[in-house]
Order: structure tokens, then C-alpha cells, then sequence
């Protein structure tokens, strides 16, 4: 059986999941804003910081969140503001594909991770996604652009949030210029922790 097509961001009160500027990524409000996933318990196993580490419900998701991921697809924005900040052990541990004009043979990580670049569009990369992940899930990892791109076209089944309080004022807003005449939304759960709140929705044809 398929698994399901789905992204897990955090995002500030106002709206925001990443700044403007690539410069800015890794910067204090984007720190700031992922601050919630730093003291957990899985964030260290799966980054080699070491033993430690708290537990709960923001790692008991996190882990969750990684665990059913079989194969992810970024835009190009994002691998290269990633691939200066990701260690030669990527966090990912799963085959990568990377939608992208540029045309450049496969890159082998440590870990399992495999970075592959598609040149034909959202779709051709979701289909060598689905068929790398199995009967796991495929995680559209982002940027912004490329989430919106997946659900304008009809092709997220769900989503997640973790809805940090943190205000941006600018930046890259999750939902901007999204076709709300045909994306509806379900709610499956909301749970709030300590520092952040978790909401997960389905999506449908409106």
C-alpha cells in the first residue's frame, strides 16, 4: 500500500517558516523559532550530539515524524542552503529528491542519505519518491515554494505544524498564494507542549 504524502514544518505565530534571505537561514529568528526541537532526546541521537536529552511529547513526534518517512523531496532553495549547514552524515537517512533545473548525478551521504536530482517537475519527483519510500510515507521537506507547490497541485494527503511563539514580521509565509478555491482542510489533532503547539490536518478537494 502507498503511503501518505505529507510535510511537518514550524511556524511562527504570524505565519512564517523561514526568513526572506538565505543569509538569514540558520540566523537568530530561525533559531529561535526551531529552538523546541534542540533539547530533545531524538534531535541528539539522530544529529550524533551524544546521550541525553528530553523526552515527551515534542520527541515522541519528532521521532515519529522521522520514523514514518520512507523518501523526501525538497526544492533547490532549500538543498542549498542545506548543504552547507548538514554534516557529512545528513540527518535524512532516506533517498532524497531534489526538484531542480540543474542537471548533476546522484550524491551519495553518509547515513543512507542519497540526494537525487529531478528535472521534470513536482510530480516525476513524487513518483521516484513513492517508489523508493515503499509502503512508508514521503515527506515534501520544503522550502515554502516547494510545499505549496505539492498542495496547489492536489497532492498533499496531510500536514503538520508546530506552532512556535515566535512573531517573524517578514520572511517566507507557509500559505502564501495557496489556491484556497480547492484545498480544504480537516483537523485531525492539536496537542500542545511546554514550548510549542502541534496540529496536524488532513486535505482535501474542496
Amino acid at each position: 500500500m502507498a503511503g501518505k504524502v505529507f510535510f511537518s514544518v514550524s511556524m511562527s505565530l504570524d505565519g512564517f517558516i523561514a526568513p526572506e534571505s538565505l543569509d538569514d537561514l540558520m540566523g537568530p529568528k530561525w533559531m529561535e523559532l526551531q529552538q523546541w526541537a534542540f533539547p530533545l532526546r531524538f534531535f541528539r541521537e539522530n544529529q550524533k550530539l551524544g546521550e541525553g536529552g528530553e523526552e515527551g511529547l515534542d520527541n515522541d513526534i519528532a521521532r515519529e515524524t522521522f520514523e514514518r518517512t520512507g523518501a523526501s523531496v525538497m526544492g533547490k532553495r532549500m538543498f542549498d542552503a542545506g548543504a552547507q549547514a548538514w554534516p557529512e552524515d545528513a540527518p535524512f537517512h532516506t533517498p532524497v529528491f531534489v526538484v531542480t533545473h540543474e542537471k548533476r548525478s546522484s550524491w551519495k551521504r553518509q547515513g543512507g542519505t542519497t540526494f537525487h536530482f529531478v528535472n521534470d517537475g513536482i510530480k516525476a519527483a513524487l513518483d521516484q519518491a513513492r517508489a523508493a519510500a515503499g509502503d512508508r510515507d514521503i515527506r515534501i521537506a520544503g522550502g515554502g515554494a516547494t510545499i505549496l507547490e505539492y498542495v496547489n497541485a492536489g497532492l498533499i494527503d496531510e500536514f503538520s505544524i508546530a506552532l512556535s511563539p515566535v512573531l517573524f514580521g517578514s520572511g517566507i509565509r507557509l500559505f502564501e498564494g495557496v489556491d484556497a478555491s480547492r484545498v480544504a482542510l480537516t483537523p485531525i489533532r492539536a496537542e500542545p507542549s511546554q514550548r510549542v503547539t502541534h496540529l496536524t490536518y488532513a486535505v482535501r478537494e474542496r
